[in-house]
């Protein structure tokens, strides 16, 4: 019974690391369409939301039966309970990445302006920090983890700015607020994607030390 349980959790493990790859792949194609203004990438990932969804609900059924039929205890458990909760944010992640492609195609079929944010410094930010995360869970890289969570509130500086940015913008160019709208909305969308990399971080954390660190970081 024992050797059976550790063979679904390797592939429990192999689910999850399928995920994360799709998912990353599908931040980093819509950030890349909005900067890019690529109409058809921007398309595609939102079209490939439905498959992440359903690799999402496959994995959670395979957690629930895990559970229902070997009764985890220790660590085990706790390793069920980490994967069911990061499985959770990288659809959520995913769900955020279709969004900013959605606001991609506004963007495109929008008048065309410069944009007045600082979307690309964020991007980068973001991505970093997602891809911490991701390195973190596949290495079970603390240090890597505990990086993330420091990075989370640079990301929310650029958000405010954006949102000051924003509010500038309008006040000088009241007949373009739906163009620049589109703008802060992506950075909505991205520090979400930050704030879901740092629930992963956190819970790569609880998965090798048995902490729950979330609202104990200063």
């Amino acid at each position: 019974m024992a050797y059976m349980l550790q063979e679904e959790l390797e592939g429990l493990e192999k689910q999850l690391l399928t995920l994360t790859a799709v998912v990353e792949e599908s931040v980093q194609q819509s950030i890349k369409a909005l900067l890019e203004k690529d109409r058809d990438l921007a398309q595609r990932v939102i079209a490939n939301d439905d498959q992440i969804n359903r690799l999402e609900v496959d994995l959670e059924e395979e957690c629930l039966k895990v559970l229902a039929l070997h009764q985890p205890v220790a660590n085990d458990l706790r390793m069920i309970v980490a994967v069911l909760k990061i499985n959770n944010d990288l659809e959520r992640i995913a769900d955020q990445a279709a969004n900013i492609s959605e606001r991609a195609v506004a963007v495109i079929d929008s008048a065309p302006i410069s944009c007045p944010l600082e979307i690309d410094t964020m991007a980068v930010k973001v991505i970093d920090m997602l891809e911490k995360a991701l390195d973190a869970l596949v290495n079970a890289d603390l240090k890597l983890a505990r990086a993330v969570l420091e990075l989370d509130e640079e990301v929310d500086t650029i958000h405010s700015k954006n949102y000051q940015a924003f509010k500038a913008f309008i006040r000088k160019n009241p007949d373009l607020v739906d163009s620049v709208l589109n703008f802060l909305t992506v950075s909505r969308h991205l520090e979400r994607i930050a704030d879901l990399a740092t629930n992963i971080a956190e819970d790569v954390i609880y998965l090798n030390e048995g902490q729950i660190v979330r609202h104990t970081i200063a």
